[in-house]
């Protein structure tokens, strides 16, 4: 039976050198929070630095999109059956992956109002995590750091997500059925 890998917090490896996102939250409640994507073993080759900060995000923004962010990945973990995390002051390690979907959200959210705050965080939710690495891969092509704020996919993605109303309390965005174009039940007409 294959064992699961050790992680630290939000399912990073805890082996020395891997690729991950590194959440900056420091001590002092008015300075701002830094997600930097880290490289590991793979910087410092081939052009690739050590690591790149993506985003810098004011504690209020910060305070509204924590807990959203913790929910979804801890229920991700739980379900891949890895322990779950928690924010804390300091330095949070997490997955490379759920390290992109953050990104999608803080890059969102960074200059959204109060009012469009909860918004963002119910559509980001209802996106699938291939939606956000996707996302992720557009947005850090041509405005990955943190001066790019407002610029290309940053400013699309805080459009998308922030266009609509605040969601119901308890209201639940349903996802869509999707269907297997190429296997559909054979109709009566065609037998």
């Amino acid at each position: 039976m294959k064992e699961k890998p050790e992680t630290v917090d939000f399912g990073a490896p805890s082996s020395f050198g891997a690729h991950l996102f590194r959440v900056e939250i420091p001590a002092a409640r008015n300075e701002p929070i830094a997600i930097v994507e880290d490289y590991g073993y793979r910087g410092h080759e081939g052009g690739v630095p050590g690591s790149e900060e993506r985003v810098v995000l004011k504690r209020s923004v910060w305070t509204a999109l924590a807990d959203i962010a913790r929910r979804e990945f801890n229920d991700r973990l739980k379900g891949a059956k890895i322990l779950t995390g928690r924010w804390h002051t300091g330095t949070n390690l997490v997955d490379r992956l759920l390290g992109k979907e953050l990104c999608v959200l803080a890059w969102a959210a960074e200059t959204a109002t109060d009012d469009q705050l909860p918004v963002i965080c119910h559509k980001w939710a209802a996106l699938r995590p291939e939606e956000r690495w996707w996302l992720f891969s557009m947005t850090v092509a041509e405005a990955g750091m943190p001066d790019d704020t407002r610029r290309g996919w940053r400013r699309a993605l805080f459009h998308a997500l922030s266009d609509g109303k605040k969601p119901a309390p308890g209201r639940k965005r349903r996802r869509p059925v999707e269907v297997d174009l190429f296997h559909l039940p054979a109709s009566k007409d065609s037998e």
